[in-house]
């Protein structure tokens, strides 16, 4: 899988500029500009790699000619002690590069390989598993790719791509059926319209508005249940609110379609690895 690389060049410069400042004191007093090495990130424990494109990226910015070479591809399962890629070029380049390369492939590998862990307790189902976007801000392109690393898909990438009707916008409507006539009226007949509900009355008030996808937000199995039958196929059905690993399959038995889970992100952990570098040549 590949990442559209100029997305994420900006993210890429204010990491260096964040970290580096005016220059590296050390490496630019202990490594000459002309002295060339290679190094290694090896894995220190197990975990679902993402981010090696944007890694290389990285390292390139120093020095456009950097040899860099991973064994595996994003998507890849990487055990403890495994060499992920080797890097090769300007030492310089590598010193200063090291860090924030590692924290991309870190935090976008701990991102896939949660999600990954979600996607196994699903097994077979057939329900969507979807990210939100609760996400680091400036990150949300790059996470929201880990979570396709790792299996699941994305919801909306911001609000300006899809119409969701949330308690505040009802609020300030007066009113779902207001809401969605309202909506209507204003954007293409190429978008869907999605109303966040907590209730079977929200469903019902949703569903006679014409509604083509309906939010079910913290509501009991029980209730899903209910809801999931009301709505009877004529809508898609999406649930969220709170949803943790063991509720997957109880979820998924309900027959909603989609699962929306923003623990797939916020509350992902950074994996562990770390670079080596071996004698200069």
């Amino acid at each position: 899988m590949k990442i559209f690389m100029h997305s994420v060049e900006h993210l890429i410069e204010t990491a260096l500029s964040e970290d580096i400042g005016p220059g590296d004191i050390t490496t630019d007093n202990l490594v000459g500009p002309d002295l060339v090495g290679e190094g290694e990130i090896v894995a220190k424990e197990s975990f679902v790699i993402a981010g090696l494109d944007v890694a290389k990226q990285v390292f390139a910015y120093f020095d456009p000619a950097v040899r860099y070479r991973p064994f595996f591809e994003d998507g890849d399962t990487i055990e403890t002690g495994q060499v992920l890629l080797t890097i090769g070029g300007k030492l310089r380049a590598l010193l200063l590069g090291e860090r924030t390369a590692l924290n991309f492939l870190q935090r976008l590998s701990g991102i896939a390989t949660n999600v990954r862990s979600y996607m196994d307790c699903l097994g077979k189902e057939k329900v969507r598993l979807v990210d939100t976007r609760k996400t680091i801000p400036g990150w949300r392109v790059l996470e929201k790719y880990a979570v396709r690393v790792g299996g699941a898909y994305n919801h909306r990438m911001g609000l300006f791509d899809g119409v969701m009707i949330k308690d505040n916008h009802i609020a300030a409507c007066g009113g779902i059926k207001k809401a969605i006539e309202r909506i209507k009226d204003r954007v293409s007949h190429l978008l869907k319209i999605e109303v966040e509900v907590s209730d079977l009355s929200g469903v019902k008030e949703a569903l006679d508005a014409g509604a083509d996808v309906i939010m079910l937000d913290n509501m009991t199995i029980e209730q899903i249940q209910e809801a999931t039958a009301l709505i009877g196929g004529k809508a898609i059905v999406e649930v969220s609110g709170g949803v943790t690993k063991k509720d997957l399959s109880r979820l998924a038995a309900t027959g909603v379609d989609v699962i929306s889970a923003g623990a797939l992100t916020h509350s992902a952990r950074s994996v562990d690895m770390s670079m080596r570098i071996k004698t200069p040549g």
